[in-house]
């Protein structure tokens, strides 16, 4: 407004330097600053302050950050190294502090190492399994994925196929099999599905009740969609609005106020999904009330599927939601009669293993878990390509015992 003001006494040859410093005064700048405005709205045509570029942070970024501690100096001498565009120090730390308050959940250190380290370790596994014959006379142990045949499990599910195992790391080879446990949590997830209600699937740690409810939904109906939500380190509300907007794949950036992000995520919500929240265990009451307000608002069309080791326990502590659960569905487990036939379906290692020494060593060892059971086999993968003369017996299986179970 006061740069066209001035223009019009300019174009009307009555623009004195009075005026110009008139105009510094009102706007609370410098008689420089107000001649340049003028120079550039001449030479321009622009009338408004030029955008300054703003800075975003790459995911890679993100990541050398975390792994540094949130050391902003280290991530500015990473950039250097990698000889690419380096901003200053200072506008790295503006940027670090922008995201941050905007909702952007740095990842713990220690968190994103372990999770580093066991996708090495699963590929390392994959690639050994998939090297077959070793020329130092090794044993020959063929762990790819098998052909389609009769399993002695019912309704065994390969991994990968179509996607159905997105997201769950398995050894090389192995099935999914659809227990009586998978059975259950899937006509609980349908039940809750058919009136866009809520169900929690709890139970102890390794039971496989994430692999359920993927299995679950797996092939959902036409019109429905599947998000999964990620409970960030430490989950705060604005740490979760995040996780929901990056979760739904929303274009643009994150919205700088929690109206305009509640609004977005509110307006992607309006058609039948199911929202997944894994790991639930681990937020807190003010978190809950968000999921809650998301799935209480009226132009929402959401399934609400909250999974996890004492999510029980966590809902407890918000009576309104939790009266609001259709299902409560636990996962124990694998019971004793079922080891036979599940871990023979599982994996084809287990085919030649007789029946009782399969009941031996979940008695022994796994304990009806299945993340005892889906560590053994890759020990047992790794044992018989590794080691001549292998052979699966009790006494190898009893070596490879120590390495799954937990010191006391």
């Amino acid at each position: 407004m006061l740069v066209a003001r001035l223009l019009e006494l300019d174009a009307a040859g009555t623009l004195s330097t009075a005026h110009v410093r008139a105009g510094a005064q009102v706007s609370g700048v410098n008689a420089r600053t107000v001649w340049r405005w003028l120079e550039a709205a001449r030479a321009e045509g622009r009338m408004e302050r030029r955008p300054r570029a703003r800075l975003e942070l790459s995911d890679q970024a993100w990541e050398v950050l975390a792994q540094a501690g949130g050391n902003v100096a280290a991530l500015h001498r990473h950039m250097k190294e990698a000889n690419g565009e380096v901003p200053s120090l200072a506008s790295l730390h503006r940027a670090v502090r922008r995201d941050l308050g905007a909702g952007r959940v740095l990842p713990d250190r220690a968190v994103v190492r372990r999770d580093r380290e066991e996708q090495q370790t699963r590929q390392a596994l994959v690639d050994l399994a998939l090297a077959g014959a070793r020329e130092d006379g090794v044993a020959e142990v063929d762990v790819r994925q098998p052909p389609r045949s009769k399993s002695t499990a019912p309704s065994a599910v390969p991994v990968g196929e179509s996607g159905a195992l997105e997201g769950v790391a398995l050894p090389a080879g192995a099935r999914l099999v659809r227990t009586s446990s998978v059975r259950a949590v899937v006509e609980a997830v349908g039940q809750a599905m058919a009136v866009q209600g809520a169900v929690c699937v709890f139970g102890d740690p390794g039971r496989g009740k994430t692999v359920a409810v993927r299995m679950a939904l797996h092939g959902v109906p036409p019109g429905w969609k599947v998000t999964w939500v990620p409970v960030p380190v430490r989950p705060s509300v604005a740490g979760m609005r995040r996780a929901v907007f990056d979760a739904l794949a929303l274009p643009g950036r994150f919205p700088h106020t929690s109206a305009l992000a509640d609004a977005a995520v509110a307006g992607a919500l309006g058609e039948a999904r199911v929202l997944v929240v894994d790991e639930a265990q681990r937020l807190p009451v003010p978190c809950l009330e968000y999921l809650q307000s998301l799935w209480d608002h009226l132009d929402t069309r959401i399934t609400l599927v909250l999974c996890g080791a004492g999510s029980e326990r966590s809902l407890a502590r918000l009576p309104h939601l939790a009266s609001r659960i259709g299902a409560w569905q636990e996962v124990p487990r694998l019971a004793g009669a079922e080891v036979a036939a599940v871990m023979t379906g599982f994996h084809p290692l287990w085919r030649t293993v007789p029946a009782s020494d399969l009941t031996w060593i979940d008695q022994s060892c796994t304990h009806g878990t299945f993340r005892t059971w889906a560590a053994l086999t890759a020990h047992l993968q790794n044992a018989l390509l590794t080691t001549a003369d292998a052979a699966v017996d009790r006494a190898l299986l009893g070596r490879l015992f120590k390495r799954v179970v937990p010191p006391l």
